[in-house]
């Protein structure tokens, strides 16, 4: 199934305990393309600025990905986020911002795009979320991902938007915000009955180093996450974590509940390169064969004879 994510595009300058990285490519778009492509093919749709270096071009070029909704504007600047993290890595601390593109209008939808079965929206308004996907035809799957800013500013657009969509991907923090609990797994059940009631209802309650919670029709499990001896650098595991969910799903062309629960394999596995290198340095070294590997030896982990 075709797959389609449209999210944010940016230079990132990232502090962590193991160094620092000035003017780096970052998004979310960007991580979740470059894992799903492990899987196959997937259509980018984002928008960047004229001040966007020409020498980043390179991580995009990749026979997997198809660039047709990548927008380069004139006069306007590439978004912008510099951020933190401190020994524990667990949680980002955004020390600058600037959303420059991401404040003027969203990119369209290409029309050779409509067609895309399966569709990511990353973290953005979700009223903006809704206008993207109403520009898609007919698709079988939609998942979305948000944050706290639009779960406390604009809760009511939010879960306007939750019923018109077959899952989301968020945090556990996140998730005890929209749903109003502490138990994640109350959490999970409130806000799969936010969704859309003919979808598989999908959600997964990402808890960083502690793995997820996902449950999508009657299927409901933990996974841990991939035990990592090597961890530079967390930013993008979440959105690399979605790019091998779906790649791997759309790959499959179906959802049974054994097709699901090895997507969440999959993007525990992409997500454990991500963490290995600044930027996009662990997701350079993720081989077909080596994410093979991993895959295999972490379904092996979770077996229980």
């Amino acid at each position: 199934m075709s797959l389609l994510v449209t999210g944010s595009i940016g230079i990132d300058n990232v502090t962590t305990p193991f160094g620092q990285v000035n003017e780096v490519i970052g998004g979310s778009a960007i991580y979740f393309s470059r894992a799903a492509a492990h899987f196959g093919k997937v259509r980018l749709v984002g928008v960047i600025g004229d001040d966007f270096p020409r020498r980043f071009e390179k991580a995009f070029r990749h026979k997997n990905i198809d660039l047709a909704g990548l927008e380069r504007r004139t006069g306007s600047k590439t978004f912008r986020w510099s951020g933190s993290y401190d020994a524990t890595m667990n949680e980002a601390t955004t020390t600058a911002v600037d959303l420059n593109v991401l404040a003027e209008d969203a990119p369209k939808i290409p029309r050779a795009f409509a067609d895309s079965r399966v569709v990511f929206l990353a973290a953005t308004h979700p009223t903006l979320q809704m206008k993207l996907v109403a520009q898609v035809k007919n698709p079988a799957l939609v998942i979305a991902d948000t944050r706290d800013l639009w779960i406390n500013n604009y809760r009511n657009e939010l879960i306007a938007s939750l019923k018109k969509l077959d899952g989301i991907v968020l945090n556990d923090m996140e998730a005890r915000l929209l749903a109003g609990s502490v138990n994640l797994v109350v959490c999970m059940e409130k806000i799969r009955k936010m969704l859309r009631p003919s979808g598989p209802r999908m959600v997964v309650l990402k808890k960083g180093e502690h793995g997820c919670l996902a449950a999508a029709g009657s299927a409901f499990f933990p996974v841990p996450a991939y035990p990592s001896a090597k961890v530079v650098d967390p930013t993008g595991a979440g959105d690399s974590f979605a790019g091998g969910m779906l790649g791997y799903l759309s790959g499959r062309g179906r959802m049974t509940a054994s097709d699901f629960k090895r997507s969440i394999v999959a993007g525990t596995v992409m997500a454990s390169f991500t963490i290995e290198g600044f930027s996009l340095s662990g997701l350079d070294r993720a081989s077909k064969s080596a994410v093979a590997a991993r895959m295999k030896a972490f379904e092996k982990m979770l077996r229980i004879a």
